[in-house]
């Protein structure tokens, strides 16, 4: 069993038999890799508190022969990104975020940019106080790193530019104008200023688009069809979208979790 050493994020983890873990992380080197991580839930475990939800460290595994698990044999914290998990709107939106990286990659399809992306996306959940532009910057460069990019310059019925409200349709893969828009069949409408602001995201460094000036509904519309997009990409909703939902109707409320 060949030992392979890497740096990693975990995005997923769950309970497996009476004392291990099975741990998903997202990788440098290798991608998504799932492995077992045994007698993890022992209260001695060498493990301790690494295996956390969004840590970043090094991992040691051993891979297996007669299965897709690798048997994990250490993983040591480089970041624990511990400021994620202690707000409810932060460990909403990293949640969102590693459940879609995990949903739409595959399995040892090694990506160092979208890794970089994943690293500087937790950074900025844990620095930023708007976690929610920090997901949805995750989510507009997620997408294209995975080769799922909409064009956003012209229609993709007739071919002409650009110049208004449209139809964002998953089906062709971008924009449909007024007059196209109803041959689409898998889409939302999308207003001239989201399709902009969209455009005009694409072209900013990662620190531009964190802080760029959006009012709060263009914002909610831009990041609703990057939402959209995604479900359509996953076929299901994302579990901890209605995590944040609870959480913000019981923070509205004026509850306490």
């Amino acid at each position: 069993m060949p030992l392979q050493k890497t740096q990693g994020v975990v995005i997923g983890r769950r309970a497996l038999g009476e004392s291990d873990r099975l741990v998903t992380f997202y990788t440098r080197e290798f991608g998504k890799v799932r492995g077992v991580a045994k007698s993890a839930r022992r209260p001695r475990s060498r493990f301790g508190s690494g295996l956390e939800l969004f840590t970043q460290g090094q991992l040691l595994f051993f891979e297996t022969e007669r299965s897709g698990l690798v048997q994990v044999d250490h993983f040591d914290i480089v970041h624990p990104f511990v400021g994620v998990r202690e707000d409810l709107e932060r460990l909403g939106q990293g949640a969102w975020v590693v459940e879609c990286l995990d949903q739409l990659s595959a399995d040892r399809d090694p990506h160092a940019a979208l890794y970089g992306l994943l690293v500087r996306t937790l950074c900025a959940l844990e620095a930023t106080s708007r976690p929610s532009r920090a997901a949805f910057c995750f989510a507009l460069r997620a997408v294209e790193f995975l080769g799922h990019r909409l064009r956003l310059d012209r229609c993709l019925g007739c071919g002409r530019a650009f110049s208004g409200p449209a139809r964002l349709d998953f089906s062709v893969g971008g924009l449909l104008c007024a007059s196209c828009a109803p041959t689409g069949r898998d889409g939302i409408a999308l207003s001239a200023p989201a399709v902009r602001g969209l455009r005009r995201l694409r072209t900013l460094s990662w620190a531009e688009a964190l802080n760029a000036p959006i009012p709060g509904p263009l914002e909610g519309e831009m990041a609703g069809a990057l939402e959209a997009q995604i479900v359509r990409l996953m076929g299901h909703s994302p579990r901890s979208g209605r995590f944040l939902t609870q959480t913000r109707d019981l923070l509205a409320s004026g509850g306490r979790p």
